[in-house]
């Protein structure tokens, strides 16, 4: 538990705040007093989110949802009110640790252990599902331990058996690595049932015999692809154990035992679970649940007046300060106009009134093969620091501290060495290439210096490697999302019949990004064709024959070369192919459109940059850019700046969430702050979820080849859904 910060209420609804368990994107779980003495966890979820009919709507049930669970082995709900202006629910506190973190603590638990556990898990699932309702996201971390036995808790995503999803974003449910593969496919939540639940809880039961997932770690996609298309991997697995084990385990949800047979199969519920613990265990949960019942009531933090006197309450504007750190221009200016002026010191200053300096590392390439993008993540930046120090109230100051990589991953390394040592230096931007950000890596994670990649992102294979033990965040949704612009435009567009060629040459990289895209498509219930072309081959024509003679009337390009997507382009003009085509952002290079000509035109193309000319909230940035940098008012803002300068800003805010909070500026403070807000930029949402990924997949913008030139279109869901309006208001176009 960490302390309550200042921004924090002292209340909700009568309970007392006593510290925070935790905090994320959506909002804070607060451990709290009941009015009646009792502990109680509290979620509270961030207004900013509330303010989504949607969200709330998904909140209001899950409320709903929790209240009708009841059972031994689950948390019960104390209460709850979704149509707060800050929803909040109330459930019973476990001071116990999760499995997860028992796992970790202690290693794998004894067998005995696991069928006590186990079966009293199963008696939760058998309950639940009697209720007619399904958990979708049984893992370790939603098993709490008490003493007699365990607690599932989290039940946010749990829905009655057949019911539908509310919105897209419930696309896939579950925590990859204990979903089913039916989850996985993203099927659709009517054939999510007790099932899914079932292979969960197999797989928690491999976990904590073994230390290991059975379908293994990485990225969300190789995990997914894993379990959907590879057997478990159950060899440590105690030999009495794995039948049931590999049973509960089976791809077809027909073929799995329920709930009900799983708990007598490990021998009911009956007998103490504690007793058959590791060493260490049981006292850890007692001294635990000892040391939250003698909390005292910590000083009552800021509380925000319904109506504050002369306008909003300082609460609500300070950026960082509060659980919802918001940043970006508007953040940032509101935060500083807030602060108090005067001669007396703030928090960033030192004595006699002297700001504190922190610097924002920019090392990137300005000298080889990337300068361009290189120069404009430098001019992006240094125009967010120069503004930032033009405000006569500000807090502290800003530098840039500029290394030159070249985009080569030696001079990456010694580069970024030089700001690890300047310990000013709070984080670095700037990365062009995928191999400059691997070589630099371990400079990052042993120096606690935080990275921002904004032009560059690691494929699936790469990222969850880098997001493990690094303070590492890519700026930008993850690569195969990108195709979203190419889908929804042809699904706006009515088309029904899609094809995804999968360039081998670009790796696996080239199978994710054409399931993702059968995926987005095939909740639409049109029909996908996707088909590989080797690596060692350029017979494009060839490849495309197939799925044009299949009817397509749309061509996805599934890889990152620009040259060879220019062959594809001139496959299918070559084959008279007149339907919608596209790609994602590595395409966007001039060899491209060399290599294409004029079977480049009409390409929609999907990126995670913008031209701010077209977004009205970049304007202003876009018009402060050209009069700093002496860009004429035709020539179009270079790709990446915008984001460069989103970038300092969300660092900024961060170091200024410290300073408010009265705590040192460190590295990882700096970090943990930007992994736990979400930050409005000039051009798009930032934000992150549990394990650092980009989580706003719907930032993703669009652009078009147009007279051999690639023109931004906007935010592809914004573009799209006007194409999708215009149809339906001119059906015979």
């Amino acid at each position: 538990m960490r302390p309550l910060h200042r921004s924090d209420p002292s209340a909700v609804a009568g309970h007392r705040l006593l510290g925070r368990l935790g905090s994320g994107g959506m909002g804070v779980v607060y451990l709290a007093r009941t009015p009646g003495g009792g502990l109680a966890a509290v979620k509270v979820i961030r207004a900013e989110h509330a303010a989504d009919p949607a969200f709330r709507e998904r909140f209001r049930r899950e409320a709903r949802t929790a209240e009708r669970i009841t059972g031994r082995w689950v948390v019960r709900v104390l209460g709850s009110d979704p149509e707060a202006r800050e929803p909040w629910l109330a459930t019973e506190y476990v001071p116990g640790p999760s499995l997860a973190e028992a796992v970790a603590l202690h290693g794998p638990l004894p067998e005995a252990a696991v069928r006590a556990f186990g079966a009293r898990l199963a008696d939760a699932l058998t309950g639940l599902h009697a209720a007619g309702l399904v958990h979708r996201d049984v893992k370790p971390a939603n098993v709490l331990l008490a003493l007699d036995g365990p607690r599932l808790i989290d039940f946010g995503i749990a829905r009655t058996a057949g019911a539908t999803a509310l919105t897209a974003t419930d696309a896939m449910i579950g925590t990859p690595g204990y979903l089913a593969p039916e989850q996985a496919r993203a099927a659709g939540a009517g054939e999510v049932g007790p099932p899914a639940d079932v292979f969960a809880l197999g797989c928690v039961l491999a976990y904590v015999l073994t230390g290991e997932r059975p379908f293994g770690t990485g990225t969300v996609a190789s995990v997914v692809y894993r379990t959907v298309h590879e057997e478990p991997e159950l060899g440590a697995v105690p030999a009495p154990l794995r039948p049931l084990i590999e049973a509960c385990l089976a791809k077809d949800p027909a073929a799995r035992p329920t709930a009900e047979a799983v708990r007598d199969a490990l021998g009911g519920t009956g007998g103490p679970a504690g007793e058959l613990l590791p060493a260490g265990l049981p006292a850890l949960i007692a001294e635990r649940s000892a040391r939250v019942l003698d909390l005292p009531v910590p000083e009552p933090t800021a509380l925000v007046p319904a109506e504050p006197p002369g306008g909003p309450s300082r609460r609500r504007l300070i950026v960082g300060g509060s659980a919802a750190l918001v940043t970006g221009v508007g953040g940032l200016a509101a935060w500083l106009a807030t602060r108090p002026t005067g001669s007396g010191a703030t928090p960033g200053t030192g004595p006699a009134g002297t700001r504190a300096t922190y610097a924002i590392g920019v090392r990137t390439d300005l000298s080889g093969p990337r300068k361009a993008d290189g120069r404009a993540q430098e001019r992006g930046a240094r125009l967010a620091v120069e503004q930032f120090n033009a405000r006569p109230d500000r807090p502290f100051d800003l530098a840039v501290r500029v290394r030159d990589d070249a985009g080569d991953p030696g001079r990456a390394v010694a580069a970024t060495e030089a700001l690890a040592a300047d310990r000013s230096v709070v984080a670095v931007l700037g990365p062009t290439t995928e191999r400059t950000v691997l070589a630099a890596l371990p400079v990052h994670r042993r120096t606690g210096l935080l990275c921002a990649a904004v032009a560059t992102g690691l494929d699936q294979g790469q990222l969850a490697q880098a997001l493990t033990g690094t303070a590492y965040f890519e700026m930008r949704p993850i690569g195969t999302t990108l195709q979203l612009a190419f889908s929804t435009a042809g699904l706006a567009r009515g088309l029904t019949r899609f094809a995804v060629l999968e360039d081998q040459a670009s790796g696996r990289f080239s199978w994710y990004m054409g399931n993702d895209a059968e995926t987005t498509l095939g909740q639409a219930g049109v029909t996908v064709t996707r088909r590989p072309v080797a690596a060692d081959s350029e017979d494009f024509a060839a490849a495309v024959r197939p799925l044009l003679a299949a009817g397509a009337d749309a061509l996805l390009y599934a890889g990152t070369s620009p040259r060879r997507a220019g062959l594809c382009a001139r496959a299918l003009a070559g084959e008279g192919f007149d339907g919608l085509c596209g790609g994602i952002e590595p395409l966007l290079e001039r060899e491209f459109l060399t290599t294409a000509g004029p079977a480049a035109e009409g390409w929609f193309i999907g990126t995670s940059y913008a031209d701010p000319d077209v977004v009205p909230a970049a304007r202003p940035f876009a018009a402060a850019y050209r009069k700093r940098w002496g860009v004429p008012a035709a020539t179009p803002v270079e790709r990446y700046a915008a984001e460069a300068y989103d970038t300092v800003h969300i660092i900024a805010g961060a170091v200024g969430a410290l300073l408010e909070d009265r705590l040192a500026v460190q590295r990882d403070g700096v970090a943990r702050r930007i992994a736990e807000g979400t930050h409005t930029g000039v051009t798009k949402k930032y934000g992150f979820d549990s394990t650092r990924n980009f989580r706003f997949f719907d930032e993703v913008f669009a652009y078009r080849v147009e007279k051999g030139v690639p023109r931004c279109l906007g935010r592809s869901l914004e573009v799209n859904e006007a194409e999708r309006k215009r149809r339906q208001a001119s059906p015979e176009d």
